[in-house]
């Protein structure tokens, strides 16, 4: 899939402050930061560059009306988000344009790094936010002995 860079957000000490009442024990048992290790693994297995950044307000802002992203603990007083996540997996930007939330808040942590990485993000727009495309990445594709139909082999890592 000509992968060169994998960014992934991370916010420092996100378990211990976590404020969600009794979904914090079942949300939180996510273990990040061994899944982080093990994607910064693959990477420099496969030669892929790795860059990790904070990604704080990320989910709240709206990339398409390009709102100002704070960085964690320098909030500016009275900062409020153009747009709203309205259900899961569905954001509304503040001109009332619906995207996908999750590629949103991927499309923010993008914009974190945008010039660390020299990316130019103006391509990014509506129908690309919509609706995610999925890679099946650790699978490959044979056909059965008949010929007639597909299946599919998972490769573990």
């Amino acid at each position: 899939h000509q992968i060169g860079v994998v960014v992934f957000g991370w916010n420092q000490g996100q378990r211990q402050e976590a404020q969600l009442g009794r979904t914090t024990q079942s949300f939180v048992q996510i273990p990040t930061a061994k899944l982080k290790k093990q994607v910064k693994q693959l990477c420099e297995y496969h030669g892929i560059k790795f860059v990790e950044t904070e990604e704080s307000y990320t989910s709240k802002t709206s990339f398409l009306d390009g709102d100002f992203l704070p960085t964690f603990g320098a909030k500016p007083e009275g900062w409020k988000p153009s747009g709203k996540r309205v259900k899961r997996g569905m954001f509304r930007t503040g001109k009332g344009l619906f995207i996908n939330a999750d590629l949103n808040g991927a499309a923010n942590i993008l914009r974190k790094v945008e010039t660390q990485l020299g990316l130019v993000l103006v391509k990014v727009c509506r129908q690309v936010l919509t609706l995610a495309t999925r890679f099946r990445i650790w699978e490959t594709k044979t056909k059965k002995r008949s010929g007639t139909a597909s299946a599919y082999h998972v490769v573990s890592v």
